[in-house]
């Protein structure tokens, strides 16, 4: 009967800290995508210059929450809320909703840049923002996912220009919400097989889409 106790706590641990993990990623998810929801609802129901103020105010507690629950705040949130806060309040000043439409272009270059200038030195950014959700990935499983990201928000930067210019702001903002979130997930759950290759380990009862969900940027 004794040799089982260790046995059990082991198992006790891993589930605890899959749960953890899974708590984590589901919150991230949430810090993420909350204040985006949240800009489109009061946009639908006040205008654009209120919801621009509640999409600041929510990417503000989005920052607050994810330093007090999650003990940091991610790079990639922290550009987000600056970049809102900022155009945020150039749209309310000036009027001017294409403020608030350019943000995400921005991101997606400055990501864009950031991984393609890492991938040209030989490192992996995605491979310190991402371990914890891509346990085991080789070097070369970092390398073909940083330059996949990279190209990706290259695809995302130009698509999103082409949507300011050709779309109405609510068929933009609608696209920004639903589509590019749906979007993101997907690419993020196709690369799991590439990865899977590149000795990505899966937490036994862990989907691809669970992986993904974990390992998924944030949204821009």
């Amino acid at each position: 009967m004794p040799k089982n106790v260790p046995s059990a706590e082991k198992s006790a641990t891993t589930s605890a800290s899959s749960a953890k993990s899974n708590h984590s990623g589901s919150l991230s998810l949430a810090l993420d995508f909350g204040p985006l929801l949240v800009f489109f609802l009061a946009y639908k129901f006040y205008g654009v210059i209120i919801g621009t103020g509640a999409f600041m105010a929510a990417i503000t507690v989005a920052v607050i929450v994810s330093k007090v629950k999650l003990g940091k705040v991610s790079p990639m949130l922290w550009l987000s809320a600056i970049l809102v806060l900022f155009f945020g309040g150039l749209t309310i000043y000036f009027h001017d909703q294409r403020f608030i439409q350019i943000k995400p272009t921005i991101i997606y270059s400055f990501f864009a840049l950031i991984l393609l200038g890492g991938l040209m030195r030989g490192k992996y950014l995605l491979k310190y923002l991402l371990q914890a959700a891509y346990d085991g990935l080789s070097e070369e499983g970092w390398r073909k996912l940083s330059l996949s990201w990279a190209l990706f928000f290259v695809a995302m930067a130009i698509a999103n220009e082409i949507m300011r210019a050709t779309l109405s702001f609510d068929t933009w903002l609608a696209v920004k919400v639903w589509g590019v979130t749906i979007i993101s997930f997907l690419f993020a759950a196709a690369n799991i097989p590439m990865l899977m290759k590149h000795g990505l380990v899966l937490d036994k009862g862990e989907s691809a889409e669970e992986a993904a969900a974990q390992g998924d940027p944030p949204q821009g």
